[in-house]
């Protein structure tokens, strides 16, 4: 007998493999997911989850989950912009009666959620068996993103209120005491909320934080008072407005003061936090750059400027793979990630794995395509200890040794469009060379209109150039980035490369590397941010300043 209810074996129509794992994604924030409930993901065959939910657990799926659509049924809801899903019952019913494993995924903790506990009722009635995946709530996740801590040493207790269902007794109740209270609302309800309290004994003058959005990179906090609320919302042109339905966490109480948030908000006050950066390079490339302007409050778009496709004639490289197993080089060396894809795949046609690299030495031009290396199964013999580039390879390149080195060949895998310096190099070191096109980069087909129009409009903040291709291309395929934009490059040669196209660059990266390119960004955001506050001027954003403005040109 299932602890949740009669066992599946009562009900012919359920398979013993039918299951369902109510998940709770928590407030937003992708990274506050549980290990348990990434494993849940991992293995479902169904999922079952709110739009504002699924993009956050989606990508921990297989590629082949079925995601069913769930259906608005309350009119009025949908009209507001709020829409009330009840299919979702139905939706996991359906599944896992077929056998399948489902996972519904709720937003915050699915204790804290209505709909999923009436949904786990109907589970165990229905004797299906069922799991509970906590998650971060809403109402604790915000208030800690925001800088609002809910308890202090002298322990004071704390209420949970959602405003949509809350009664005139808990209002009173609420208003009558010192408890902090976390309110569940939504912008437009905020300053009725804080009628309620001051109606029922609160002063007006009790701290109030305002968290839209919390968790994400679109994240924003204000601070007023109970009787300020509504003037302070109104001054910042947040009210009125058509978004006013977004839901918010609202925190009342003396640990919502604007002196302790000032110090305690370290999620808004990262170096890029909001900051809207353009990514143009190939989609293979940008993930771990990504993810690192992430780490830094950025939200990056990624826009491929470059696609890479297979040589026109393979034969050359057919050849050089089938040398490689035979015996015919003495070291390989990997230029970009994209030459160890290319070998990779090669490999792959004929079957072959890590193993064939075996006593042949590797070597790569710097750590991102290293990382590609090890990811691949190889760990290479020679990467730059200096500069990570061809120039640096070759500093670290031993020259060739007829006593040492039995064979006198390199296989090196390129691009088309590669530069000769690595080839001459290596032929003035004694070796022979077999300079072969791997593969092919092209320019990539323009981005969506919208996208176009925000990188001429000023619609970025900032944008990382990380070879002089990416400028060309990005400028040929979608136009000339706006003037207010922060211009990131990589080097000096992309740096001119820019400046040639009529851009300013802001920030050059100390080493050509793209993560000290994000860092070197960072540093400029930082700086940014903390001249602002001591000019006593609001934190804004680039694509915030006023069109035409003058900058100064800062190198890094």
């Amino acid at each position: 007998m299932s602890p949740t209810g009669p066992a599946a074996s009562d009900f012919p129509a359920l398979s013993a493999q039918g299951h369902v794992t109510f998940l709770g994604a928590g407030p937003g924030d992708p990274g506050l997911l549980t290990l348990r409930a990434v494993e849940a993901l991992a293995s479902a065959d169904v999922l079952v989850a709110e739009p504002d939910v699924l993009g956050v657990v989606r990508c921990h799926a297989r590629a082949s989950v079925s995601t069913p659509e769930l259906t608005v049924v309350d009119a009025q809801s949908a009209a507001a912009g709020v829409p009330v899903l009840r299919d979702a019952a139905n939706l996991v019913m359906e599944a896992v009666r077929g056998g399948r494993r489902v996972v519904r995924a709720v937003s915050g903790d699915p204790g804290l959620d209505g709909n999923a506990g009436a949904e786990m009722l109907a589970c165990a009635a229905a004797g299906i068996p069922f799991e509970v995946v906590p998650g971060v709530a809403n109402v604790v996740g915000v208030p800690a993103y925001a800088g609002v801590p809910l308890r202090d040493a002298q322990g004071a207790d704390v209420r949970f209120v959602d405003a949509r269902t809350a009664s005139d007794r808990c209002w009173t109740e609420v208003g009558a005491s010192d408890a902090t209270a976390v309110i569940s609302t939504t912008l437009d309800s905020v300053a009725a909320a804080a009628g309620e309290l001051v109606s029922a004994g609160r002063k007006p003058d009790t701290p109030l934080t305002v968290t839209v959005a919390g968790t994400t990179t679109r994240q924003r906090t204000w601070t007023a008072t109970l009787g300020t609320i509504a003037q302070v919302l109104k001054q910042a042109k947040v009210l009125p407005s058509p978004e006013g339905h977004r839901p918010v966490i609202a925190v009342v109480g003396e640990r919502s003061s604007a002196a302790q948030r000032d110090q305690l908000a370290w999620f808004e006050s990262k170096p890029l936090f909001g900051w809207k950066v353009l990514v143009p390079r190939t989609k293979e490339q940008s993930a771990s750059l990504s993810d690192q302007l992430r780490s830094y409050g950025a939200v990056p778009h990624e826009v491929p400027t470059i696609a890479v496709e297979p040589p026109r004639t393979p034969q050359q490289m057919e050849r050089a793979v089938k040398g490689l197993v035979t015996g015919r080089y003495e070291w390989i060396a990997f230029t970009s990630v994209n030459a160890v894809k290319a070998v990779r795949e090669k490999f792959e046609e004929y079957g072959l794995d890590a193993r064939a690299f075996a006593g042949i030495k590797v070597a790569a031009v710097g750590e991102q395509t290293a990382a590609a290396l090890v990811d691949f199964g190889v760990k290479p013999d020679l990467v730059p200890s200096g500069e990570q580039s061809a120039a640096g390879l070759l500093e670290d390149w031993p020259p060739y040794d007829p006593v040492f080195d039995p064979i006198d060949r390199v296989f090196l895998p390129r691009a088309d469009i590669a530069t000769e310096t690595l080839v001459a190099g290596l032929i003035e070191l004694g070796w022979e060379v077999d300079d072969v096109t791997a593969y092919r980069t092209v320019r990539a087909s323009p981005p969506p209109a919208d996208t176009r129009e925000a990188i001429k409009g000023g619609g970025f903040d900032a944008v990382l150039f990380t070879s002089s291709s990416t400028v060309r291309n990005l400028v040929g395929i979608a136009g000339k980035p706006h003037n207010v934009t922060v211009i990131a490059c990589i080097g000096p040669a992309t740096a001119k490369t820019a400046e040639e196209h009529g851009l300013r660059v802001d920030v050059l990266s100390p080493e050509p590397s793209v993560h000290k390119l994000a860092a070197a960004l960072a540093e400029f955001g930082a700086r940014r941010r903390e001249a602002a506050k001591e000019a006593g001027d609001p934190v804004t954003r680039p694509s915030e300043r006023r069109p035409g403005a003058r900058r100064r040109r800062t190198t890094t």
